[in-house]
């Protein structure tokens, strides 16, 4: 039996309206990664939280599912990190200074963060995944007052890999949080740790029942994260993670993004680990 997804007219019309941004700002973060930071033509961002998602079209080519990863506060222009990867990401990250992109959103569910006022928050970070993650780390650090101590473990293959260098190194200087950085292989001029994410565990000693924990990036990691987070005895309601799975509408009417029960595009992208233990790493649902 099928079961009818019910949306409101109007509310859907509205989903699918494309307003144009255009691009002030472009940033190489990695050989095949950039950043873009997109102004209306006139009126401000559309309010959103850390943690949702936009829909970016490249004219005449289609649109993809981009997490927000950066300024959240001024309401004047918004940060989208992508890689080129396919022929939609392609053509966004191919797009100068001036270039004209079109916008759907905020959609989505963002991380907890008012939630976890008044506790410690661990976030890990694998390669692109940073990108979902830092508009939460900027929110944290702007309103660190509000949190107990804070941690950010952060991995990706080599040096080039890493996102957002020069605001890692503001990070890392920082006195009141702990940010350790990882890549699985070095060069001649890394100083820094070399292994997989999970191995920067071993520098902290967390308060599981005092902790709250983000987690994005590749699928495999984030498997091994949230078993670590676990032995360290954080329960499944204290994990989050963002999953951006296949979505193509952004409204739950497509159904590719569908997780069991979930449209990940709809309920998520940010669900807890009780929410998708039973179905997390497990493609055909």
């Amino acid at each position: 039996m099928i079961t009818a997804v019910s949306v409101p007219v109007v509310d859907a019309l509205e989903t699918y309206k494309i307003n144009w941004l255009r691009v002030v700002k472009k940033t190489k973060e990695t050989p095949d990664t950039y950043t873009l930071r997109l102004k209306p033509k006139e009126g401000e961002i559309p309010p959103f939280k850390p943690g949702q998602f936009c829909m970016l079209y490249a004219y005449g080519v289609g649109e993809v599912p981009i997490s927000i990863s950066g300024d959240l506060y001024n309401g004047k222009v918004v940060d989208h990190t992508v890689r080129a990867v396919g022929p939609v990401t392609k053509a966004l990250a191919s797009a100068g200074i001036d270039s004209v992109i079109g916008f759907r959103g905020p959609f989505g569910r963002g991380w907890p963060l008012e939630e976890a006022e008044g506790k410690d928050v661990i976030i890990v970070g694998g390669g692109i995944g940073l990108a979902p993650l830092r508009p939460a780390i900027q929110y944290i650090l702007k309103n660190r007052e509000k949190y107990g101590k804070f941690y950010l473990l952060y991995g990706a293959r080599t040096p080039d890999d890493l996102l957002y260098k020069r605001e890692l190194g503001l990070w890392r200087g920082r006195l009141d949080s702990q940010v350790l950085v990882t890549v699985d292989k070095g060069d001649e001029k890394w100083r820094g740790y070399i292994g997989v994410v999970t191995t920067l565990f071993r520098y902290l000693k967390l308060d599981p029942a005092n902790t709250y924990s983000y987690v994005c990036g590749p699928e495999i990691m984030m498997k091994f994260t949230i078993q670590e987070l676990k032995n360290q005895g954080l329960p499944d309601e204290r994990i989050f993670i963002s999953m951006e799975r296949n979505m193509k509408c952004g409204v739950g009417l497509c159904g590719h993004c569908q997780l069991g029960p979930h449209f990940v595009c709809k309920d998520g992208p940010v669900f807890s680990f009780a929410e998708v233990s039973k179905f997390f790493g497990r493609r055909e649902l």
